[in-house]
Parts: C-alpha cells; sequence; structure tokens
C-alpha cells in the first residue's frame, strides 16, 4: 500500500478502482459461501453443534442439558429440508 501526502486529492477513478477490487474480493468470498452452504448446515458450528432456535431432524440430545444440540447431519444433504415448520 503506497502512503500518499495528506494533502493529495484522490481522484474519482482511485476510489471506483478501489471499490470495484472490494468487490470482486467480496464477491469471491460469497461465490465460496454460496457452495459451502449446499453442503454444510449453516448452523451448524465449528464445535458440531446446532445454533438454530427452530426445530430440525438433524438435532440429537446434547450430553449435558443445557448445552447446544449436536448436529447429527453428514453434511452430504441438501439440509434446506431438512427443517421442520
Amino acid at each position: 500500500m503506497r502512503d500518499r501526502p495528506s494533502n493529495e486529492e484522490i481522484t474519482q477513478e482511485a476510489v471506483q478502482e478501489r471499490l470495484d477490487r472490494l468487490s470482486s474480493m467480496f464477491g469471491t468470498m460469497m461465490d465460496s459461501y454460496s457452495v459451502q452452504t449446499q453442503r454444510r448446515c449453516p448452523y451448524k458450528n465449528k464445535h458440531g453443534r446446532c445454533t438454530a432456535i427452530f426445530g430440525c431432524r438433524n438435532q440429537r440430545k446434547p450430553a449435558v442439558k443445557g448445552d447446544l444440540a449436536l448436529c447429527g447431519g453428514d453434511d452430504k444433504i441438501n439440509y434446506a429440508s431438512a427443517w421442520e415448520d
């Protein structure tokens, strides 16, 4: 990243270039997220616990009462159909 003198103005073209670069980065991140959510339940945390506040047929009782439910999903199905109304 270049240092610039504080009295130098940033041109509209430079601003647009930076916005385009940010948009590209976020677009790539969203593409990865979209692929992941088709393979892994978005409510499953990194410890395999279910953070959903609604019923799901993949929820398993936790070993300790009061803990989050365990996620019994195998990450190989489309989870959209697992959520109960």
